[in-house]
C-alpha cells in the first residue's frame, strides 16, 4: 500500500509547499491525535525541533492540532532528534515528534514520530495516520481540549544521558576535539558533552540563526571540518547534521571516516572487550569491504534496504544490537532506541582512548572498495526490468566478480534513473564493469 505523505523518514518537503504548510501540519496533528486516542484515553506528545525559522510556525501549529483532539503537548525546544526519542522514552509519552528536514537546507522542514519507546515507527501506524488525514475533523469539546507545557531542561537531561554512554572508568582529558554541530540541533548540547567529559573543545557551526544550518558545515560539509581540525591541530573531528543523528568523523591528517568503517570500529571495540557479537546489520550501500572484515572476524553481517529505519528493523528481528549506514546513521541499541550522532561519536572515541590506538590504525583491516556509480536516465516507457542485454549484462559482471566485488541497481524513487553501482577491490574493473553495464541501456 502506497503512502501518499510519508517517505523513509517521515514527511519532507519545502515550506510553503503542500505538505509542509501550518494548514496540512495542523491537520496532520489532528490526524495523529485520533489515531493516538484509540488505544489511550489522554495522549502526552513531545515536541522538538532543530534551528529552521520555519520550526515556530510548524511548532505552533502541531500544538493546535493535537490540543484540538484532546492531545497533551510538551515542548522541547530545540533539540537532537534522538534526543526527542530519548525524553519520549523517560517521560513515558505517548508520541515523540521532531520538526526537521535533518542534512537538508533551511527552506525545507519536516516532521517526523517516536513511538512511546523512542523508536521509529511502523508503516502500519503511517497508513493508520494517513487515513485519518482523509476524515473530517472531529474538534473535542472545550472542557475535553489538550495542554501545553515547556520542558526547562530538556537539553541538560539529554547531555546527562549521552554523558552516561561513556565508560566511567574513561575520560577525555588531554584530547583536542573540533565539534561542528552544523548550526542544527546540538548546537547547544555537543559541545558540553565532549567538555564536561574532559576534552578540550573547539565549536564551529555552533551559531545558528535561523538560516544557517547545513550551510556549508556539518556532517554533508566535512570540509569545514577537516580545515578545522588540520588549523588547530587537534585530534579528533565530530561533525553532526542538523538534526544530530548523523555523524562524520576526522583524524589529525584531515582523513574522513564513514559509517561503514564507524560501524566496524563498534563491532570491533565490543569482541575486544571479551563481548558476544553474533552480527551487524548495514544496507544494501555498505561498502563491502566492511562485510568482507566483519565475516574475518566471525560476524554475521546482514543487509537491510537503504534507511536506518530498515537496518532497525532487520536487528530488532534478529536480536541484535549494532547496525548502520555509510552515510553516518549508527544504531547501538543497548546504547539508545534510535541512531545517534553524538553517541556514536562517544562510541568511536571510547574504542580510540581504550586502546591508546588511532581509528586509522583501529581500521588497519578495513580497506574501503572502490566504488563506480552511474546515473542513467530512462527514457519514457523504457523498461530497464525486462531488457535482456541489461539482464544479461548484469549476470556477466556479477560472475566475474564472483567474491572480489559486486553490483548493485536501484531505482530512483522521485527521478526517471536507474542507479548503477559496481564496487571492486580494482577501481579500473568497478569502472568498466558499471559503464558495460549502463551502455546496455543507452539509445542506439
Amino acid at each position: 500500500m502506497t503512502r501518499k505523505y510519508f517517505g523513509t523518514d517521515g514527511i519532507r518537503g519545502t515550506v510553503g509547499q503542500p505538505p509542509i504548510t501550518p494548514d496540512f501540519v495542523l491537520r496532520l496533528a489532528h490526524a495523529v491525535g485520533r489515531v493516538l486516542k484509540k488505544t489511550e484515553a489522554r495522549p502526552t506528545v513531545l515536541i522538538g525541533k532543530d534551528t529552521r525559522i520555519s520550526g515556530y510556525m510548524l511548532e505552533s501549529a502541531l500544538e493546535s492540532g493535537f490540543n484540538s483532539a484532546g492531545v497533551d503537548v510538551v515542548l522541547l525546544g530545540p533539540l537532537p532528534t534522538p534526543g526527542v526519542a530519548y525524553l519520549t522514552r523517560t517521560q513515558r509519552a505517548s508520541l515523540g515528534v521532531v520538526i526537521s528536514a535533518s542534512h537538508n537546507p533551511f527552506p525545507d522542514n519536516g516532521i517526523k514520530f517516536f513511538s512511546a519507546q523512542g523508536a521509529k515507527l511502523s508503516d502500519a501506524w503511517e497508513h493508520a495516520v494517513e487515513a485519518a488525514l482523509e476524515e473530517p475533523p472531529v474538534w473535542v469539546e472545550s472542557a475535553a481540549l489538550g495542554k501545553t507545557r515547556r520542558l526547562d531542561d530538556a537539553a541538560g537531561r539529554y547531555i546527562e544521558f549521552c554523558k552516561s554512554t561513556y565508560a566511567n572508568d574513561l575520560t577525555l582529558k588531554g584530547l583536542k576535539i573540533v565539534v561542528d554541530a552544523a548550526n542544527g540541533a546540538a548546537y547547544h548540547i555537543a559541545p558540553k558533552v565532549f567538555h564536561e567529559l574532559g576534552a578540550e573543545v573547539i565549536s564551529i557551526g555552533c551559531t545558528p540563526d535561523g538560516l544557517n544550518i547545513n550551510d556549508k558545515v556539518g556532517a554533508t560539509h566535512p570540509e569545514a571540518l577537516i580545515a578545522a581540525v588540520k588549523a588547530h591541530g587537534a585530534d579528533y573531528g565530530i561533525a553532526l547534521d542538523g538534526d544530530a543523528d548523523r555523524l562524520q568523523l576526522v583524524d589529525p591528517s584531515g582523513r574522513l571516516f564513514n559509517g561503514d568503517e564507524v560501524l566496524y570500529l563498534m563491532v570491533k571495540e565490543r569482541l575486544d572487550r571479551g563481548e558476544v557479537v553474533p552480527g551487524a546489520v548495514g544496507t544494501l550501500m555498505t561498502n563491502m569491504a566492511v562485510e568482507v572484515a566483519l565475516q574475518a572476524l566471525g560476524v554475521e553481517f546482514v543487509r537491510a534496504k537503504v534507511g536506518d529505519r530498515y537496518v532497525l528493523e532487520e536487528l530488532e528481528r534478529r536480536g541484535w544490537l549494532l547496525g548502520g549506514e555509510g552515510s553516518g546513521h549508527l544504531l547501538a541499541l543497548d546504547r539508545h532506541s534510535t541512531g545517534d550522532g553524538l553517541i556514536s561519536a562517544l562510541q568511536v572515541l571510547q574504542a580510540c582512548v581504550r586502546s591508546g590506538k588511532s581509528m586509522a590504525a583501529l581500521l588497519a583491516d578495513v580497506t574501503l572498495f572502490p566504488q563506480t556509480l552511474i546515473n542513467v536516465r530512462l527514457q519514457p516507457g523504457q523498461d530497464w526490468q525486462t531488457h535482456a542485454g541489461f539482464a544479461a549484462a548484469t549476470r556477466e559482471v556479477t560472475v566475474e566478480l564472483a567474491d572480489t566485488g559486486r553490483v548493485l541497481i536501484r531505482a530512483s524513487g522521485t527521478e526517471p534513473l536507474l542507479r548503477v553501482m559496481v564496487e571492486a577491490r580494482d577501481p579500473a574493473v568497478a569502472l568498466s564493469s558499471a559503464q558495460r553495464i549502463a551502455q546496455t541501456l543507452a539509445l542506439p
